[in-house]
């Protein structure tokens, strides 16, 4: 398909925002970039992941840095280069083959980051279109203060210094701070380096050569080599939950805010916060791979929230442990088309129970691998008398929803519990496993349908996916009834050609209310796994891994009729369950 974003000479190239599918991730464990197919680096937040945007043209705003073949007409695509969030856009032409190679510096610093977009040439000379606008406070803040010394340009834009190497044959316009043209010879390369941090850029400037080679060394040690069927695709899910992860702890749940879950239903949310529940599942995931740094990060960073909070902890945090600030409208910024613009999260005050439980399975599989240490473990303590003191109350559970007695809550508490109760010496032990039956048996009595699966709750007989959840992580024993009796009822009412919904939330058919979650087409793999069935498993896994773009990311949901992504980007706990189905199923090998 020929893509053509606006007129290269008009300088509106890459302002019509592409569909999600389309955008690719580059991150370095502090903030990410999206890049879409004309060229245009279309978000980025600065400093750090939930800092205003100093690109938003993601969501209407003015900033953006586009770097696009001259070429009025060519083709997009790209990939990422193996084990790492290096990016190659990749364009064909009428006049040849354009590349630009596109990353973040990888490790990232907390208040300076990098972007480099190196422009290679290929089979003949190239001409490529660049416009550096960025515009700090999502687009409020135009380019200040600015100098040039050579091909290197200085300026201010908000609170933000800036430096851009390479841009010799660039010059000022009333386009945006930075246009012109670059000409690259076949079998050439031309590199920009652009710098933002919130204090002054005094240090040298360093050579493009030396930060590739850096990135590229540091992506190569981060990365697990992983082997099987699926190794490609599990080893940027690692990758993507790596560049999600800020060193020591503390993983966004996606690197947006604001894109709709479905068009004009008021459902986008900011997701650019750390939700215990995403930390607890990508802990888990890193642990059946065998690579510990991401397990040892979710320890720490949960660690650290349980004993700051103790039973006031909250669903969700910023990376650095700060509350989620409330949500509030974005003023002057039209938003990804069907949904406003909006920041913060109303998630803040929430109580989730299953969060809870989650903690403890985290903190159980980094006892199991001698990681744990004694705060993890008074963390641990500190999270048990949590569920002992509240399991009882009504709570808002892993969908979000108004506080009820969610059944998937109390089985996730228990699955917790005994996980705990495994690693733990004989007193708490038992004592844990005391408790875990106390809460099974109240949810038994309580939680059942008729017929004999578990229900969303106390009182809702509907049939709910997160209640695969609890089987497939040890409340109970695979082999029992109630846990095959809600997978069947699951499959039955909430399946739709090879993809899963969390629930029905009304009469209408699934899909006209909301997306298929991938998360839950994951679940159903390994609950089909659980099972006995290795065909059902690796048909849902196969079925739900393609349910990405040419980048290969994940966004919650999965519009199934259109076969769209829905929702913020890239999803974190999707990429986490996708690796652990991946581990499970024997698709990829972990390391050993």
């Amino acid at each position: 398909m020929t893509r053509r974003h606006g007129s290269p000479a008009d300088g509106t190239a890459g302002t019509a925002p592409a569909v999600l599918r389309d955008y690719a991730l580059l991150a370095d464990g502090h903030r990410g970039a999206l890049i879409g197919p004309g060229g245009d680096v279309a978000w980025l937040c600065a400093p750090g992941w939930s800092d205003p945007a100093v690109f938003s043209s993601l969501l209407g705003g003015a900033g953006r840095f586009l770097v696009a073949p001259a070429d009025a007409r060519f083709v997009w695509g790209g990939h990422y280069e193996p084990g790492s969030l290096i990016w190659r856009s990749r364009w064909v032409t009428e006049n040849g083959i354009v590349e630009s190679r596109e990353a973040l510096v990888f490790p990232g610093e907390a208040n300076r980051l990098v972007l480099l977009r190196q422009v290679r040439a290929l089979d003949q000379p190239a001409r490529v279109r660049v416009l550096l606008d960025p515009r700090a406070g999502f687009g409020r803040e135009p380019v200040r203060d600015v100098s040039r010394d050579g091909d290197r340009w200085l300026a201010r834009t908000g609170g933000l210094h800036l430096r851009l190497q390479g841009g010799g044959g660039l010059h000022r316009d009333g386009q945006g701070f930075l246009v012109g043209e670059l000409t690259v010879p076949a079998g050439g390369r031309h590199d920009l380096v652009l710098e933002l941090a919130d204090q002054p850029l005094d240090r040298p400037d360093e050579p493009p050569g030396e930060l590739w080679r850096t990135t590229e060394h540091h992506w190569g040690s981060v990365v697990p080599s992983l082997a099987g069927p699926a190794s490609r695709d599990a080893a940027l899910a690692y990758a993507v939950l790596r560049g999600m992860t800020r060193p020591g702890g503390g993983m966004v749940a996606a690197a947006t805010t604001a894109l709709p879950e479905r068009a004009m239903a008021g459902r986008n949310y900011d997701y650019r916060y750390a939700w215990i529940r995403d930390q607890s599942f990508a802990g888990q995931a890193a642990a059946l791979v065998g690579r510990y740094d991401l397990l040892d990060d979710a320890v720490a960073f949960l660690t650290g929230r349980v004993l700051a909070d103790g039973y006031d902890l909250a669903p969700a945090y910023t990376v650095d442990g700060d509350p989620v600030p409330r949500e509030q409208p974005l003023d002057g910024l039209p938003g990804y088309p069907g949904a406003g613009a909006r920041t913060g999260n109303w998630v803040h005050g929430q109580f989730q129970l299953d969060a809870f439980g989650e903690v403890l399975m985290v903190l159980a599989a980094a006892q199991q691998h001698d990681r744990l240490d004694s705060d993890g473990r008074r963390a641990m303590q500190v999270v048990a008398d949590a569920i002992e003191r509240r399991w009882s109350q009504p709570d808002s559970g892993i969908w979000e929803l108004p506080p009820r007695q969610w059944t998937h809550s109390k089985l996730t508490s228990v699955a917790g519990l005994r996980a705990a109760a495994r690693t733990a010496t004989a007193r708490p032990a038992a004592h844990w496993s005391a408790l875990a039956d106390r809460i099974l048996a109240d949810a038994a009595g309580n939680g059942l349908a008729a017929d004999g699966h578990w229900r969303r709750s106390y009182d809702d007989d509907r049939i709910d996916a997160a209640l695969l959840l609890p089987g497939i992580r040890g409340a109970l024993p695979a082999q029992d009834p109630r846990t095959d009796r809600t997978r069947r009822a699951v499959v039955a009412q909430l399946a739709q050609d090879g993809y899963l919904y969390r629930f029905r939330p009304d009469r209408r058919p699934l899909g006209d209310a909301e997306g298929a979650f991938l998360l839950c087409g994951f679940a159903a793999a390994l609950a089909a796994w659980q099972a006995g069935d290795a065909v059902g498993a690796n048909r849902w896994f196969e079925r739900n891994r393609a349910a990405c773009g040419p980048p290969g990311l994940y966004t919650e949901e999965y519009d199934v009729r259109q076969r769209q992504l829905r929702g913020n980007l890239p999803q974190g706990f999707v990429h986490a369950l996708m690796l652990e189905t991946a581990v499970t199923l024997g698709q990829v090998d972990p390391c050993r």
